[in-house]
């Protein structure tokens, strides 16, 4: 048991540490304010465990079955992620300056920053297939498989929102340097090209 719970979270660790969309977002809102960027890692963590609980129902496997459906949620899922990149884009040709820094982490909403990284996670087919031939490979042999499935889905999130939060921290800490408006801008411009590329990507994948 202990073996397997170590393995898990290896695991864990491997693909959090795996770039993506949502690693991206996370370190884009953490430039606001870290409790935006914390928000975010909630949001994100939130949609983790929803996709491991629709796998432990077994209700991901008719979205791998039905091409449909998964090509439906891959327009969704590329069009959540151009709108980001375009959102951040804009934002580093607006070019704010200090002062209306802090007009963006004041007036940005708790619900704002945590919706957007729990609909980055959600509109992603990607995270819902790989929780569900994911999770299953550390269920207990003999365990009953719903609760150990969610339980193991529960586990991903908490896991993820610490190892995150790390990302969170450093940002936070770098805030002196990253705030800078050149910097800040620059950081705006990769992070939005970043997310533009992904959806563009993920909306031509056949």
């Amino acid at each position: 048991m202990l073996s397997t719970l170590l393995a898990f979270l290896g695991a864990c660790t491997l693909i959090a540490a795996s770039p993506g969309p949502s690693t991206v977002l996370i370190i884009k809102q953490s430039l606001h304010s870290r409790r935006s960027g914390l928000l975010t890692v909630l949001g994100n963590e939130t949609g983790v465990f929803v996709w491991g609980v629709v796998a432990a129902l077994g209700l991901t496997a008719l979205l791998a079955a039905s091409e449909l459906a998964y090509d439906v949620m891959r327009i969704v899922g590329a069009v959540v992620l151009v709108g980001f990149g375009v959102q951040a884009l804009r934002q580093a040709r607006r070019g704010k300056g200090e002062a209306a820094d802090g007009r963006e982490s004041g007036g940005r909403t708790g619900w704002a920053a945590y919706r957007g990284g729990l609909l980055l996670n959600l509109a992603n087919p990607k995270a819902a297939v790989f929780a569900m031939s994911f999770l299953p490979q550390f269920v207990p042999r003999g365990a009953p498989h719903l609760p150990a499935m969610v339980g193991l889905a529960a586990l991903w999130a908490v896991y993820e929102v610490g190892y995150y939060g790390l990302y969170v921290w450093f940002v936070g800490r770098m805030r002196t340097v990253l705030s800078r408006a050149g910097v800040r801008r620059r950081l705006e411009q990769v992070s939005g090209g970043v997310l533009l590329l992904l959806g563009v990507r993920l909306a031509l994948e056949s």
